[in-house]
């Protein structure tokens, strides 16, 4: 089936590096429970996943740092199970059970 125990959310992995983990908490990864569905039914997917990031786990208020217009900001590599997000559908991609989505900063400085 793909989901956990009760069949109705999934359980992934996401990570944060090249200095994104500072806007969540110091904290390099987090172990993420979602509903395997949005409130219109659909499988859940990337967009689901960055909209409950900066609303859950975002401890920085400066969200541009992270999105722009509701789509990851240009200069944040997005990996897939190691695969760039680019070739998977980015916000498209529906998530899977075990899935580590990390999310890499390649802006540097300031």
């Amino acid at each position: 089936m793909g989901t956990t125990d009760n069949g109705n959310t999934i359980d992934i992995t996401v990570d944060f590096s090249g200095g994104l983990e500072m806007l969540f908490g110091n904290q390099r990864r987090h172990s993420v429970s979602l509903p395997a569905v949005d409130s219109s039914g659909k499988p859940t997917n990337m967009t689901f996943l960055i909209d409950y990031l900066c609303t859950h786990l975002m401890k920085d208020p400066r969200v541009d740092l992270f999105v722009l217009d509701k789509h990851i900001r240009p200069g944040i590599l997005v990996l897939i199970n190691d695969a760039d997000w680019e070739l998977e559908g980015e916000e498209t991609y529906e998530l899977q059970p075990r899935d580590n989505i990390l999310f890499v900063s390649t802006l540097h400085g300031g």
